[in-house]
């Protein structure tokens, strides 16, 4: 029904920058919550940011607050992830979803996209 797919992972340096791209399709994207969440290996997923369709509404847990922005071009039917001063610890397989209402948990995502690789190297 809504089909996400994710593009812009790849290999940075601690410290550096990278932005990650969502193109969603096949639903009202504007209605949509949409999310960021990470996976690395043998852990649970993880939530990152989400926004509403008010492109003001943003929430992120302290791991990644005043690091990582999300955003969100409705025109477009895509949500972005800015990440900057990433460290170490955001190596993982990112992940962006939708949902209908606000939510922190993955399980409340029925829509995902397959995910990009970020490896952030010391």
């Amino acid at each position: 029904q809504v089909q996400l797919v994710e593009s812009g992972g790849g290999l940075v340096q601690a410290g550096g920058s990278l932005r990650l791209s969502c193109a969603a399709s096949g639903g009202t994207f504007s209605t949509y919550i949409m999310a960021w969440f990470r996976q690395a290996p043998g852990k649970e997923r993880e939530f990152v940011a989400i926004i509403k369709w008010s492109a003001g509404s943003t929430y992120y847990p302290d791991s990644v607050k005043g690091r990582f922005t999300i955003s969100r071009d409705n025109a477009e039917n895509t949500v972005y992830l800015q990440m900057n001063s990433l460290k170490p610890e955001d190596t993982a397989v990112y992940y962006c979803a939708a949902a209908r209402n606000w939510a922190l948990r993955a399980s409340d995502y029925d829509y995902w996209g397959q995910g990009t690789q970020v490896t952030v190297s010391s």
